[in-house]
């Protein structure tokens, strides 16, 4: 999802449900105890869609080590889960042994939450290094190189869409043939314009403009930053051309209106209500868990338009307050080496951003999709998306920009006007 990566990565409960089971889960979290026979009851508190649960990599994990067992709490909206997390790291208790980073909140955690996450160097991270892509490496590293996280996975971004949809409303469904005729943005937008005057039902083209929104500035290496760290997503002409190439789609009524991680948007996988979604690789499972076995076989993936990008992937963090700092790394480290990254992507779609396992899965293919070459089409894409700059808010600057075209695609406010709301927004985020 998971965004992390990322995205990363569990379909899990919804709206306010899901923040209350989150905080109450916490609540406990921190404290795990230890039986006195041993045993250790270790606690992994996640967002979104890590798969590490429904790929048997826990089970698998528990097996080879019999006196640990793993109890996983999960959040699906990310800026939930992060609220949940800022109020219990900021009391010191309540903190599960393993926590997840959102790829978007790990310059925050490197640069101003530092002491309150473990260094894993002290337990012998340092010699993991060459196991993961360099920038996955340094970004959760600290300038005086202590290191916060292991990286989960990456976001190398495709579109997924419907064939069977597409077929109904007359348009090509061969893979190839579609990444030619959308090869950019603009061509999205004119085969989306063709969908929308023969759509099936009440279909609409896409799930919402901010996903479009977001997949787009995922292209990009620089976005609301500089490599300075200076904020500067509104000066930067990539942002502009995102932000109107999504404001048009809303205009064009080519939106389901639909906000990510909703209830309705979870829904609306199994309803057909949208006959595309940029998908980035952790997205695959997210899918296959809403649309259900009735999805199977109706799905395809193609390349993006405009080109290769990446959107989101998380990390693993051990809190300071975690009871079991050592059992817990034990287990990070488990679950982001080379093997179980190339099991968790070959079951979930959650692409490694571990070296060594990104050859394991060249050759993978998926059923559900198809039989689309996953391996292929998100290792491509892998290879040639740039390496982003990060910077502190990222991820709350992503937000009040999506939240701000919301109001476009729902509420018909003008671009113009909504552009000022997510100024004033990513103001008040970053002060």
């Amino acid at each position: 999802m998971p965004i992390a990566r990322a995205a990363r990565r569990a379909a899990v409960r919804l709206g306010a449900v899901a923040l209350t089971g989150a905080l109450l889960a916490g609540c406990g979290a921190g404290a795990s105890d230890e039986a006195s026979d041993g045993r250790v009851t270790l606690t992994v508190d996640l967002f979104g869609s890590f798969g590490y649960k429904e790929a048997g990599l826990y089970a698998e994990y528990e097996k080879l080590h019999p006196g640990i067992t793993i109890k996983q709490t999960d959040t699906e909206d990310e800026q939930d889960y992060w609220k949940s997390l800022q109020t219990r790291l900021a009391g010191g208790g309540g903190l599960a042994d393993v926590q997840g980073i959102e790829v978007g909140r790990i310059a925050s955690v490197t640069q101003q939450q530092a002491d309150k996450f473990e260094d894993l160097t002290k337990y012998g991270a340092d010699k993991l290094k060459g196991q993961f892509a360099e920038a996955k490496w340094t970004a959760a590293t600290t300038k005086d190189g202590r290191v916060l996280g292991l990286g989960t996975d990456v976001g190398p971004e495709a579109m997924c869409y419907r064939t069977d949809l597409f077929k109904q409303a007359g348009l090509p469904t061969d893979r190839t043939e579609l990444a030619a005729r959308w090869s950019t943005w603009d061509g999205y937008l004119e085969l989306g314009k063709q969908y929308k005057a023969k759509a099936p039902g009440k279909s609409a083209w896409l799930d919402s403009v901010g996903s479009l929104f977001t997949i787009m500035i995922g292209q990009e290496e620089e976005r609301y930053y500089n490599a300075s760290g200076e904020l500067v997503y509104d000066k930067n002409p990539a942002v502009k051309a995102a932000w109107d190439t999504a404001a048009e789609a809303a205009e064009a009524g080519l939106s389901a209106k639909l906000d990510q991680w909703s209830p309705q948007w979870n829904q609306a996988f199994a309803a057909g209500s949208f006959a595309t979604i940029p998908c980035p690789a952790w997205m695959l499972g997210y899918i296959k868990g809403q649309a259900g076995d009735a999805g199977r076989g109706k799905w395809d993936i193609a390349k993006l338009p405009g080109g290769a990008g990446n959107w989101g992937g998380s990390y693993l963090s051990v809190p300071r307050a975690a009871k079991h700092k050592k059992e817990a790394y034990d287990l990070i480290q488990w679950l982001t080496a080379p093997e179980q990254q190339a099991k968790l992507f070959r079951a979930q779609g959650n692409f490694p951003s571990s070296t060594g396992a990104i050859a394991k899965i060249a050759d993978a293919t998926d059923p559900y999709f198809s039989g689309a070459p996953i391996g292929r089409i998100f290792g491509e894409a892998a290879k040639a998306a740039p390496v982003q700059v990060l910077g502190v808010h990222d991820k709350n600057v992503a937000d009040q920009i999506t939240n701000a075209l919301s109001e476009v695609e729902r509420k018909g406010t003008a671009p113009d006007e909504a552009w000022s709301t997510a100024r004033k927004g990513v103001a008040n985020a970053t002060g």
